[in-house]
């Protein structure tokens, strides 16, 4: 009998991402998504923790809110489309 042949195996490609540094929408975001975790995390009620995180006012001192302007969520929204 002949010798059986050997599969050809596949070498997978790793994953890059071209760009790892965040806008300004998305650390907002993920600041958001923080503080929210911290709240409940401290004990709060869910819809406790929700007021806080909706009311700029509650935001400690050291955090400097800027809202993202329309022209950058547009432009974030035409960027992820792209992709």
């Amino acid at each position: 009998m002949a010798p059986r042949k050997k599969k050809p195996q596949r070498t997978r490609k790793p994953r890059t991402v071209e760009n790892e540094e965040y806008t300004a929408l998305e650390m907002y975001c993920i600041w958001l998504n923080e503080y929210y975790k911290s709240l409940i995390k401290a004990g709060f009620a869910t819809d406790i923790a929700l007021s806080f995180v909706m009311d700029k006012s509650s935001y400690p001192s050291w955090v400097s809110y800027r809202a993202p302007s329309e022209e950058e969520v547009k432009k974030y929204l035409d960027e992820e489309d792209e992709d």
